[in-house]
């Protein structure tokens, strides 16, 4: 019962997050350091999901729908199975 209520919970703040994130005029430029595509930095953060769907196909909207921690899980993963990074 305890989990079921934080899910909730963490769905409807999520949901909320989202909404505001919409309306948010995001800086643009490097990212702790890295410089980002332009084309990504005028996607919205359905749109970057969409394009890491399709690019490790994965099935639609379940990028999307993991919440937050699953999402740098997968892209930490992907790193170290890549051995990409310094």
């Amino acid at each position: 019962m305890k989990q079921w209520i934080i899910k909730k919970l963490l769905s409807i703040m999520g949901n909320t997050y989202v909404w505001l994130d919409r309306k948010l005029v995001h800086d643009t430029g490097p990212v702790l350091g890295l410089e980002i595509d332009e084309d990504f930095e005028s996607m919205s953060r359905k749109q970057l999901c969409e394009y890491i769907e399709k690019q490790f196909k994965v099935e639609e909207d379940h990028f999307w729908n993991l919440h937050s921690t699953q999402k740098i899980r997968f892209c930490c993963q992907i790193v170290r199975n890549n051995e990409l990074g310094a």
